[in-house]
């Protein structure tokens, strides 16, 4: 879930709180004698057009807009979190239960790779490609007890990731954000 969201420090009405499902991989890159741990986004999906329309235009980012949902259950020991979204009449979704309480994130851990990167890349061209900071405070993470993930991953995301549908996840991780802030877009030739 986004949350109080504002688009160069002033919130568009109707735009600040919104669900966001993505399809991402992780990158690294040496600058100035150290590691830039980055992320590279195939696609997020998001339910107004206006996000995608800003992102894919101002940040050449893989925005597509499809009706959405999410559901929080929550009792004394345990949360239940779900996120939908419908393409081609089909609703796709991705279920998760954990423990109430979020843990910290340990060092070095697989966890700590997937939250802690602090730079965002997306393609302009073959030659081109922006780099922009993402500043966050160190996230928690909740210990998850089950899940069940029912995503037709070659309507939503391609034919190249059809084989997703049979794919046992190696780990499934939830986290708990914190504020963010994009900053520093430059283009990297």
């Amino acid at each position: 879930m986004f949350t109080n969201v504002r688009l160069l420090g002033v919130k568009v009405p109707f735009h600040t709180n919104f669900e966001e499902v993505n399809l991402r991989f992780y990158v690294k890159r040496f600058e100035n004698n150290s590691w830039k741990r980055g992320v590279v986004f195939i696609k997020e999906i998001v339910p107004k057009p206006a996000l995608s329309f800003i992102a894919n235009t101002f940040y050449k980012e893989h925005y597509e807009t499809l009706p959405m949902r999410h559901d929080l259950k929550t009792s004394a020991t345990d949360n239940e979190f779900s996120y939908s979204w419908k393409k081609n009449k089909k609703w796709n979704s991705i279920k998760i239960s954990t423990k109430k309480t979020p843990i910290p994130i340990e060092k070095l851990s697989e966890a700590e790779f997937i939250t802690e990167h602090y730079f965002g890349y997306s393609k302009v061209s073959p030659e081109k490609t922006f780099e922009y900071e993402v500043k966050h405070a160190r996230w928690e993470q909740y210990e998850v007890t089950n899940f069940n993930i029912d995503v037709d991953f070659k309507s939503t995301y391609s034919e190249a990731f059809g084989f997703l549908k049979h794919q046992k996840p190696i780990s499934v991780l939830l986290a708990k954000g914190s504020e963010i802030s994009v900053e520093h877009k430059r283009l990297l030739r």
